[in-house]
């Protein structure tokens, strides 16, 4: 009986959220690794100019030179290589039928908070001081919002996040929502990007 009150509380999460994570995770990493390699040819020839280069806009250059491309000290796609290996792993270990015990989903959702913060101090940093929309990293943070998003919603409806019945009540309800809130989320950006960035004009 014991053992069985411990499996159900190491859920897993929904195919939906798994697949999401997997997706997520692949879209991201595979734009960290062509940022990697735009980084490592704009140190070879500061002259390169990488493919995502649009216009003064819509390109990756000013951000892979700036300070803010290398907020820890190395440049920030590094971080993604990394970092996005865990959601596809946990996607996939999911769907294969794995639970995790409430410390992993803890611990996964502080991860996933890093990532969302980061995100959104670059997407303002990007706005904001660098006045540029860089394509790949533009990516990132599309993976990064619905993934940060539906595992707070999914940790906190299943309490693994101690916050009480009530939060669980209300994540699990807006957690059906989920794509409808990620919309949200970028709509709103388009929106301080437009009117900061006059991006409809500046796209070529």
């Amino acid at each position: 009986m014991i053992l069985d009150a411990v499996i159900e509380r190491m859920r897993r999460p929904s195919t939906a959220l798994s697949i999401l994570l997997i997706v997520g995770g692949v879209l991201g990493l595979s734009a960290a690794f062509a940022l990697t390699l735009d980084k490592i040819a704009l140190l070879e020839d500061p002259n390169f100019q990488p493919s995502c280069n649009f216009s003064v806009l819509i390109g990756c250059s000013k951000n892979l030179n700036s300070p803010i491309g290398q907020a820890f000290g190395f440049p920030n796609p590094l971080i993604g290589l990394v970092g996005f290996t865990a959601p596809i792993f946990v996607g996939l270990a999911s769907l294969g039928g794995a639970r995790f015990p409430r410390w992993f989903w803890a611990l996964f959702n502080v991860g996933m908070a890093f990532a969302i913060g980061f995100v959104a101090w670059l997407m303002t940093q990007s706005v904001f001081s660098l006045g540029t929309l860089c394509p790949w990293c533009m990516v990132v943070w599309t993976a990064v919002i619905p993934m940060s998003l539906g595992v707070t919603l999914y940790n906190v409806r299943e309490g693994h996040l101690p916050l009480g019945a009530r939060a669980s009540r209300v994540a699990g309800a807006a957690f059906g929502f989920l794509p409808i809130i990620t919309l949200l989320v970028y709509v709103v950006f388009f929106v301080i990007a437009q009117l900061n960035l006059d991006v409809l004009n500046n796209l070529f």
